[in-house]
């Protein structure tokens, strides 16, 4: 089987910069952008899971892909502010590589901005026709993710190994975790933690601050496990630390 994280066919990477590689982002970078590939591949057929008129459940699953679209733009928000500046001033050569990631964030923003009011509406009514709209709004976005998460790790993310520091690496991470509360956050650990392999979760983990492991380990795991439970009945629940 082939791995997601694979240049295709056509796709170059960026000249890679002079110098050894002294960052783990591409490590870190896999492991989040898995979840983003798992949450996305999931949302359309969330949306279509919720019958005509059973508000609860679009509140529930609406509320739900809206803290995923929150997270999403946290995300692309932290590589704006603190790594593609960096790269373009250390690594020049990189330059037409930054503008096509750049050029693909403001299109996954775009499509956040136009399901925002359409997930919105969908919660309090729950229509059906509402529902189909919103199915292919993330449907679309999804597609969009698809080349974007992958292209951002194997073409770009090589050369922020060679021109930024592990600290200035994990800078970016830390904007998410201050971003949100630590009770969000330790409820949405689990599900990063249960899309990535074996091995990969621990190392995942490692990344994670002292205080927001202890409240997985108290809470978090349990709030995991209840929330995909009802966002997927009947599916067993994939394991995680």
């Amino acid at each position: 089987m082939t791995d997601f994280f694979t240049m295709r066919p056509g796709e170059t990477a960026a000249p890679l910069p002079a110098g050894p590689v002294i960052c783990t982002g591409s490590a870190s970078m896999r492991r989040i952008h898995r979840f983003f590939l798992w949450a996305y591949g999931e949302a359309p057929g969330l949306v279509r899971s919720v019958e005509p008129g059973d508000t609860a459940r679009a509140a529930y699953v609406g509320e739900v892909l809206g803290n995923f679209d929150k997270v999403l733009h946290v995300h692309h928000e932290g590589e704006d502010l603190l790594m593609y500046p960096r790269l373009a001033e250390r690594a020049p050569g990189c330059a037409l590589h930054i503008e096509q990631m750049l050029e693909q964030h403001r299109q996954v923003t775009q499509r956040l901005e136009s399901i925002e009011p359409v997930r919105l509406g969908w919660m309090e009514t729950a229509e059906a026709s509402v529902r189909v709209d919103l199915a292919d709004r993330y449907e679309e976005l999804s597609t969009v993710l698809q080349v974007h998460l992958r292209r951002e790790v194997t073409e770009v993310m090589p050369a922020v190994d060679r021109v930024m520091t592990e600290k200035e690496g994990k800078e970016i991470g830390k904007h998410g975790v201050e971003t949100f509360d630590k009770k969000f956050l330790v409820g949405y650990l689990g599900m990063v933690l249960a899309t990535n392999p074996r091995g990969e979760r621990e190392e995942f983990f490692k990344e994670i601050p002292p205080p927001v492991r202890l409240a997985y380990r108290l809470v978090g795991r349990r709030l995991y496990r209840k929330q995909y439970a009802t966002l997927f009945p009947g599916r067993p629940i994939p394991d995680t630390l």
